[in-house]
């Protein structure tokens, strides 16, 4: 994603540690990762929390994954014959449909906020690569200021709370994944915590 100005921001380190999480995982879910994201993934280290469990799981996952074994279930889990295992889509999530009213709703926030899809990405907005990524640059302000938790909150109950746990829970036990499956297993449990962490800041 792209935006018309970047401004110097300042973040606490918690916020930029979930971040980096969020761009992590929308690296990991925009295509296949190389030999080098393989390695970063195997340099993760986790704790005995759930989000640590699995984040463990998918560095002991990464050991034993080859580029091509991983391109080769991307390929299985994402874009198949005709299809893949899964359709990371918020529209297909929650209509049963693609390039449904979710995808509008997501283009007029994004639309209103100036963020504009990059001229070489052609998947529809709503995929859960692109709103990883887009979490992130919000609460890094990379598209402008840093947003506040209020706006987080407000994007992440929106466009991501209502399906992406499901989805990540979908990819934990699909039948073609074993990497993915530990990314699934990390983006749910992160997923949890997001949403406590912004229902708590409410109360």
């Amino acid at each position: 994603m792209t935006q018309t100005a970047t401004q110097p921001v300042q973040v606490t380190e918690e916020d930029r540690l979930r971040a980096d999480l969020y761009n992590f995982l929308g690296l990991l879910l925009a295509s296949p990762p190389d030999e080098f994201l393989l390695a970063q993934c195997v340099g993760l280290s986790g704790d005995d929390t759930d989000l640590g469990q699995a984040i463990g799981r998918l560095s002991d996952c990464a050991k034993t994954t080859k580029p091509k074994q991983a391109d080769r279930e991307f390929n299985a889990l994402f874009i198949g014959l005709g299809r893949g295992e899964l359709l990371p889509y918020a529209s297909y999530y929650l209509t049963g449909f693609l390039n449904e009213k979710p995808l509008a709703t997501l283009r007029s926030d994004l639309s209103a906020r100036r963020i504009t899809r990059a001229p070489n990405v052609y998947e529809p907005e709503d995929n859960i690569a692109t709103l990883m990524e887009v979490m992130a640059g919000l609460i890094v302000g990379r598209f402008s200021e840093p947003a506040t938790l209020d706006d987080q909150k407000t994007f992440f109950n929106r466009h991501i709370g209502p399906w992406a746990g499901h989805f990540f829970a979908d990819l934990e036990k699909a039948k073609s994944a074993m990497l993915y499956s530990a990314v699934g297993s990390v983006g749910r449990a992160f997923m949890e915590i997001e949403r406590e962490a912004f229902r708590l800041a409410s109360a």
